[in-house]
């Protein structure tokens, strides 16, 4: 019932964020007719070198906030007509949340804008999950070494220790333990206070948490997208099976899962919030006392959310739609059995979860039997394809070396 292409006269479309998430995002908005492109500060993102359109260079949103919104200004104009602007970047999403009652002159946005930059913030994250009843493990926000002690006094270890946005511990230097890390995990207390010493250089406010017990297997991608009236008009879940870092980090492998539990608790979460637009929810059953609870919420496009289209439920077209006023009937996943991958990803973590004994070569092959669908090769894309080959040969090498040096 819903349009399968764009007619000639709808608005573009523009995707904040240039990285894989948005090279994505303008793949599947040009495969459908949209005329569309992205931008981002940092020109080593692929979208600068896909054949889907090459990206624009901005300002970066945390530095230069007035040069940015004069560049987005220009950048509306530049396309043409007001633009549907999508986020697929947690920078991006709180530069819009920040400035939206002046982008809102320029781009078509979504009316739930404030609530999706609440959720980029890992603080005001979990305080809206607290309030609206989402489950979570026990989560502290921390910002003095009494607040870490306070919290480790009555915590079950192991702990980790997260920074409010992730894009803070890339500031530190290469050789810094912190550095690019997602978590720091604490198997005591005293590790706990360590790691927030360690990262309080850069910012002394953090996110302590309980760690949800369980396998990797146990956790659920929840894909979803609302539209302006807080309908919603797609939905998807995927199971986790291998995951870079193992434990802690996004999802390298997928596949497709039935789990009205954990829907229904996403569903509910959202609704309460009177959420509007892509969301993205990650969870976990918890072994200790069998609750499925929040790891986190992803209020933009995502590389998990690519595994959707693959299922029937196409977010970020359904999400445009709505956006430029079409009214888009409900979308559900289709059944298709398949896995999603990750190939920059998986190649690590086939080897971490190897050594910790966790899955055999077997299982490694049954993980890439068809069907499948790849997060990062596109026979299309050759230059986006290229580098993920010579990414996965790369760290495949370095794996290799790893391991021998391991044996020695």
């Amino acid at each position: 019932m819903n349009p399968a292409r764009a007619a000639a006269d709808w608005p573009p479309a523009v995707i904040a964020g240039a990285y894989r998430t948005g090279v994505l995002g303008v793949r599947t908005l040009v495969r459908r007719g949209v005329r569309a492109t992205s931008f981002d500060s940092d020109r080593r993102h692929p979208g600068f070198r896909s054949r889907y359109g090459h990206a624009h260079p901005c300002p970066d949103p945390d530095t230069a906030p007035e040069q940015w919104v004069d560049f987005m200004i220009k950048l509306s104009a530049k396309m043409g007509g007001k633009p549907a602007l999508i986020a697929s970047a947690d920078a991006f999403v709180s530069a819009i949340a920040a400035h939206s009652t002046t982008l809102a002159g320029h781009y078509i946005m979504s009316p739930g804008v404030p609530l999706q930059g609440l959720l980029a913030t890992k603080q005001t994250q979990y305080e809206l999950a607290a309030k609206h009843g989402m489950p979570l493990p026990r989560t502290q926000f921390v910002k003095s070494a009494e607040d870490v002690a306070a919290f480790a006094n009555t915590a079950q270890f192991p702990c980790l220790l997260k920074p409010l946005h992730f894009r803070e511990w890339q500031q530190f230097p290469p050789n810094h333990p912190l550095y690019y890390a997602k978590v720091s995990i604490a198997q005591t207390p005293g590790q706990l206070l360590e790691s927030w010493r360690l990262a309080s250089v850069v910012d002394r406010s953090a996110i302590a948490q309980e760690i949800i017990r369980g396998p990797d297997t146990d956790k659920r991608v929840y894909l979803a997208c609302y539209d302006r009236e807080g309908r919603r008009i797609a939905n998807a879940m995927f199971r986790e099976l291998r995951c870079n870092p193992m434990g802690f980090g996004p999802a390298s492998v997928t596949e497709p899962v039935t789990d009205s539990e954990t829907d229904e608790v996403c569903d509910g979460f959202l609704r309460r919030i009177g959420y509007s637009g892509i969301c993205e929810i990650e969870m976990k059953r918890d072994t200790r006392d069998g609750q499925v609870k929040m790891i986190e919420a992803n209020a933009r496009l995502t590389g998990g959310g690519d595994a959707a289209p693959y299922a029937g439920v196409d977010l970020c077209w359904l999400h445009y739609l709505d956006l430029i006023g079409k009214n888009p009937s409900p979308v559900a996943p289709d059944g298709r059995d398949f896995r999603h991958i990750d190939l920059r990803a998986d190649v690590g973590a086939i080897f971490a979860y190897r050594r910790a004994r966790l899955i055999t070569w077997a299982d490694v092959i049954r993980s890439y039997k068809s069907p499948r669908a790849f997060f990062d090769l596109d026979i299309h894309d050759w230059r986006y394809s290229a580098e993920t080959i010579y990414r996965i040969a790369r760290s495949a090498v370095r794996e290799v070396i790893t391991s021998l040096l391991g044996r020695s």
